[in-house]
């Protein structure tokens, strides 16, 4: 890091992916020195983190020891280890376990295409070093995105929530659909749009949400959060439930 406490060079493990694409992008965009690894882990790319102050681990959840194993040894002394995977406690527990330098969560909470309006946070969770974690959250903001502070617990609980039961209740209410033949001749708009929101999360993204699902401490939390809502709507106290829903538009706040 530089005096300020600013990277001027990173490595990005997984920089052909989607997302490691976009990280490389906008790292370059700020004129840093980007060593680009791809997921086959050649040697000769390998080499290349010995140079790097940043290294971010952008590669699946389930292959994260593997990669640490092979990634590990070739960082720097006080280069600082990041990933970006969608689930929290697990790999930060497996990074500090490989690597006894400076750790960082992150989670961006987007994908490679960035909707025109949507802001795109990410979250950071400082695993060892307060200072890498700061730098990251830096680096990040230099990007053009939108940095947080939080913590393991709190991100796994709420990405299981966001991500996890958002999956779960929606494949179980097409699932519920397709119970009484000739259905698809009663759909409305609003029933199209919220099948047309599910088409890629069921087409293309079903075996990242499943692993998510696996991977998320908190997954079997949320899903019996959500069975209590639903023994309410089974009790009649829908009005009790649309008060609680409509807390996501308070009074005088912005849609």
């Amino acid at each position: 890091m530089n005096a300020e406490g600013g990277f001027t060079s990173l490595a990005i493990v997984g920089a052909a992916g989607q997302m490691g694409g976009l990280f490389c992008q906008r790292a370059e965009d700020l004129g840093l020195a980007v060593a680009k690894v791809h997921r086959q882990l050649a040697e000769e790319e390998l080499l290349r983190l010995s140079r790097a102050q940043l290294v971010i681990l952008s590669v699946p959840v389930t292959a994260m020891e593997m990669v640490l194993a092979r990634v590990v040894p070739y960082l720097s002394p006080g280069a600082v280890l990041a990933d970006v995977c969608s689930v929290k406690a697990i790999p930060l527990k497996q990074m500090l376990a490989a690597y006894d330098g400076p750790v960082v969560g992150t989670h961006p909470l987007f994908g490679p295409v960035i909707p025109k309006g949507f802001t795109p946070r990410v979250a950071v969770v400082e695993g060892r070093d307060p200072a890498a974690a700061r730098a990251v959250s830096g680096l990040f903001e230099g990007m053009g995105f939108f940095p947080f502070s939080s913590t393991a617990e709190e991100h796994d609980r709420s990405v299981a929530l966001v991500q996890g039961l958002n999956f779960t209740t929606t494949v179980a209410y097409l699932a519920a659909m397709r119970h009484i033949p000739g259905i698809e001749q009663y759909v409305t708009p609003s029933f199209l749009r919220r099948l047309e929101s599910a088409h890629k999360m069921l087409t293309q993204d079903k075996d990242l949400f499943a692993i998510l699902a696996e991977t998320n401490p908190y997954s079997q939390d949320a899903v019996r959060l959500f069975r209590s809502y639903l023994n309410l709507a089974a009790g009649g106290d829908t009005d009790l439930l649309a008060a609680r829903a409509q807390k996501w538009w308070p009074p005088g706040g912005h849609e």
